[in-house]
Order: structure tokens, then sequence, then C-alpha cells
């Protein structure tokens, strides 16, 4: 009982997968030694800024428990990681010129708010309060 509107549309959506699976343009742009590289790297940049904020901490409160450390010194640089991750497919759009360049800002944009929200999840209830 389906009407032909359905039927060409699912026509054409297996007309568009097989013509994916022929293609493959996504793998071939796809490179997994670059991807980790950019992770780690935004991993390490986050690290690095969240341990500016916790090192300096001294005599923390006690409401916050032994281990207040550890929630945010594990969500910041997941946020980080995942900000590489949005960099690299960004980067991987494949333009040049001065659309490259904007591609670049927007990823270091998109980053940044990323870490901003991942620091604001990992703080939240001891410094972040």
């Amino acid at each position: 009982m389906y009407n032909f509107e359905m039927q060409s549309t699912f026509s054409l959506i297996k007309k568009v997968i097989i013509m994916i699976q022929k293609n493959n343009l996504f793998m071939e742009r796809f490179n997994r030694a670059i991807l980790v590289r950019y992770m780690l790297f935004g991993a390490g940049i986050a690290l690095l800024l969240i341990m500016v904020f916790l090192l300096p901490v001294r005599n923390h409160d006690t409401a916050w428990g032994k281990y207040w450390m550890f929630r945010p010194l594990i969500i910041v640089p997941f946020a980080g990681a995942f900000g590489g991750l949005v960099c690299y497919f960004l980067n991987n759009i494949g333009y040049e010129g001065w659309r490259k360049g904007f591609i670049v800002i927007l990823g270091l944009i998109i980053y940044i708010i990323i870490l901003w929200l991942g620091i604001v999840l990992g703080l939240d209830g001891t410094l972040w309060n």
C-alpha cells in the first residue's frame, strides 16, 4: 500500500547508499593517525588548562569529598579530545584560500566553546559554585 512518492523516496535513498558505497569519499579523507594526533593534542591542552585551575587549591571544602579532583581531570580532557575531533573533521572539508582560514578559525572557536563547557561540567559543584 505504498504510494508512488514513498517508492520513489526509497529508491532514491537506495541509489544514494549505493553511490556512497562505490565512491566512499569519507573513508578516502579519513586518516586515523592524524585524527588521534588531533584528539591527543586537544586533550593535552585541556589537561594542562585544568591543572592550572586545580593545582593551586590546597584547602578544599570537605563537602567536595576526598577525590574531588578526579571528576574534572577526567571530563575536561574528554571535552578537549572531542574538540580536537571536531577540528579534525572541519579541517578535512577541503577548502583552500580564505575559506581554509575561515574553517581553521571556526574550528578554534568551536574548540574553545567545547573546552569551556567541559570545564564548567568538570568543576560543577566544586570550584565552579
